[in-house]
């Protein structure tokens, strides 16, 4: 009997431990799950917001100068293309990664079914143990009832030895499949990350490549030409031409003046010369008068 009792003690431990085991699996996972699925539904929704903001920069080049348009329609390409694999991503994460956590929801349902049958049978065996004892307490020289209580017992006992064997079985069989499916779970969940961030690398490098492509003097110049009428450049030559720098109206001043004191001195040379020819043109006359004047004496 203190031998059945110690049995039945290392298979209460062995049960609660199992239990515990259980447990732990269906509070850790059943957490896992959620947050994997929180994190694949903020990556749709980020995926969500890039389709629009693609959209935006579809309708927003539309509007631009040709090279700027060019720009920011290939990065709008590659930007489009990179939402396709994350798309990709969440459907992927959600078969390998999600679904797996998420059946663990019955795998622990399952194992508690067991779990209850053991328990069962381990208190079917823990009440024809308290029976006996009772019958050889009330009854000790009343063999016939001690011996159908001890096969009772015996009864119990093997059903209860049969139970917790198979659930030690299945509960092997569990621990091993769920370090299994940890394995695979977090190795498939980092392998679609490095698959999706690695062609994330190669479409923005080429859509980093295509905004440094754009050409801004070309632009500019388009631009410009848009924006003044055609005959503008001719007007703007003229107030180039007029707007020169400080030192060259000096020197275009200093020129000018110089022109004008030659001309002044020219027109000087010109009115001195006709007074010279004056001057002469009256001496002449006077000498004429005078030998006139000398003739009539």
């Amino acid at each position: 009997m203190m031998l059945l009792g110690r049995g039945l003690d290392a298979r209460d431990n062995q049960t609660r431990q199992i239990q515990d085991a259980v447990s732990n699996v269906e509070k850790h996972f059943g957490e896992l799950c959620q947050i994997f699925a929180a994190y694949v539904r903020k990556t749709a929704r980020l995926r969500d917001k890039a389709d629009l903001l693609v959209n935006e920069v579809y309708a927003y080049a539309a509007t631009e100068t040709p090279n700027l348009k060019v720009g920011l329609k290939n990065f709008a390409d590659e930007f489009s293309r990179l939402q396709d694999y994350r798309q990709a991503e969440v459907d992927r994460l959600e078969a390998k990664v999600v679904e797996p956590l998420k059946s663990y929801g019955t795998i622990v349902k399952l194992k508690r079914d067991d779990l209850k049958a053991t328990l069962t049978a381990k208190n079917r065996e823990a009440k024809q143990l308290s029976q006996l004892e009772k019958t050889r307490q009330r009854n000790p020289s009343d063999r016939h009832i001690i011996v159908q209580a001890e096969s009772e017992l015996q009864r119990a006992s093997l059903d209860a030895t049969r139970t917790t064997r198979q659930l030690e079985e299945t509960i092997d069989n569990f621990e091993k499949q769920k370090i299994k499916d940890i394995k695979n779970i977090f190795s498939e969940f980092i392998t679609i990350e490095m698959l999706f961030h690695g062609k994330a690398l190669e479409i923005y490098t080429a859509a980093y490549q295509n905004i440094q492509n754009i050409d801004e003097n070309e632009d500019l110049e388009v631009f410009r030409s848009s924006l003044y009428p055609p005959d503008y450049q001719s007007r703007l030559d003229i107030v180039r031409a007029n707007s020169k720098s400080p030192l060259q109206r000096t020197g275009s001043l200093k020129s000018s003046l110089r022109t004008v004191q030659q001309i002044s001195s020219s027109m000087l040379r010109k009115d001195e010369e006709e007074e010279e020819e004056e001057d002469e043109d009256e001496e002449e006359e006077e000498e004429e008068e005078f030998d006139a004047t000398k003739e009539v004496r």
